[in-house]
């Protein structure tokens, strides 16, 4: 079967998953969580087909409590604005002293305000230029539209900041308000502003390779800026987001190769929420819950602050017994070991480990004969 075929069959197969509810636009938090999660097939398929798993969710009788307070929003545009006040005069000092920028100021362009339906094409005249050019002197563009492929659909992206660096390196700058407090802020939230900034920095260097540059201008290192302690003074780090971009690019890899995944799937499946004249759905919620069950989740406790489905994925794994799950990254540690009972198990020797997992049930033996040894 040729490539376009294949493709093209590809394509329809998500369509026929989706229904007849128009396809759910990803944005750069929807894409970063994309990476939260690389190893979930229902994911997978759902963003794949660009479902709205938040209408499913609610419709299941299962909605996540996402999204922010109007006093966060509030509160994260005005500290936004406080940081881009005066041509982004308080970004530049900060920029100065975190990159060693040794010039007194530089150029400000502000795309928002061309207008949505050319934000885009202007983003790619500006960036071009800035690349071939390759001056000395920095420019700061405020809000540019970038693009990214998610499975056949476009993603477009708005982050806060590019920075142009001197001799063409690019820096994305990422404006969040949660504070830095006696120089630490909270991880998980460092955590997703990472997988958000590494959004940007790939949808960046492809609009680079595209326009026929080195997509290695832009930098690995983005720049976080965030209240410090409890005052709106902000403060600029650098947060290296290669590890997150990894991640990125095998679940991106993976939503538009879901072959093997599709066709494990009957071929009457469908998500479909079937909206009627209110735009409400009207697919029988038990219908829905069984075609969601034929795609297989990997529930983690971490899903909790990524995934719309969360609560209806966690409320499956305690009817199937598993009330013990371990977080994921202990579980990507321990080889797939998905359970406190399965690890425990293999470390007093009552279970067997399954194929692969000889390794981690020596290692998990070993510990517990240490632990033992320590209590006697």
């Amino acid at each position: 079967m040729s490539g376009l075929k294949r493709e093209g069959e590809h394509i329809q197969r998500l369509d026929a998953l989706r229904g007849a509810t128009p396809p759910r636009p990803h944005d750069a938090r929807a894409i970063a969580a994309l990476a939260a999660n690389p190893g979930c097939t229902r994911r997978a398929l759902l963003d794949g087909a660009g479902i709205d798993k938040d209408a499913a969710a609610r419709h299941l009788g299962f909605p996540a409590p996402f999204g922010q307070s109007p006093f966060a929003i509030t509160r994260g545009n005005m500290f936004e604005a406080l940081v881009k006040a005066d041509g982004c005069a308080e970004l530049l000092r900060m920029l100065r002293e975190l990159l060693r920028l040794p010039v007194a100021e530089v150029a400000y362009h502000d795309v928002e305000n061309v207008g949505a339906h050319l934000r885009h094409a202007h983003t790619r005249a500006l960036i071009d230029r800035a690349a071939r050019e390759g001056q000395d002197a920095g420019t700061l563009y405020d809000h540019p539209l970038l693009t990214l492929e998610i499975a056949g659909h476009t993603a477009y992206l708005e982050p806060d900041v590019v920075a142009f660096q001197l001799g063409g390196r690019f820096h994305i700058v990422e404006i969040k308000s949660f504070a830095v407090i006696d120089g630490q802020a909270d991880p998980a939230a460092v955590a997703g502003a990472a997988r958000q900034a590494a959004v940007y920095v790939l949808a960046l260097r492809t609009l680079l390779e595209e326009l026929g540059h080195d997509p290695a201008k832009v930098s690995h290192e983005v720049v976080l800026v965030c209240p410090e302690n409890f005052a709106n003074r902000p403060v600029a780090t650098l947060v290296d987001v290669r590890k997150q971009m990894a991640v990125l690019r095998r679940q991106l890899t993976r939503m538009t190769t879901l072959d093997r995944l599709l066709e494990g799937l009957p071929e009457d499946l469908t998500f479909d929420l079937r909206p009627g004249e209110d735009g409400r759905p009207t697919r029988p919620v038990a219908e829905l819950a069984d075609a969601l069950r034929r795609a297989t989740a990997r529930y983690a406790p971490d899903c909790m602050s990524a995934c719309d489905l969360c609560f209806f994925c966690r409320d499956e794994a305690r009817q199937e017994g598993a009330s013990d799950l371990l977080g994921r990254q202990v579980r990507d540690e321990l080889g797939g070991v998905a359970s406190v009972a399965e690890a425990l198990g293999l470390a007093d020797g009552t279970r067997d480990p399954a194929e692969g997992q000889e390794e981690i049930a020596r290692l998990l033996r070993n510990a517990e004969r240490l632990r033992r040894e320590c209590l006697t």
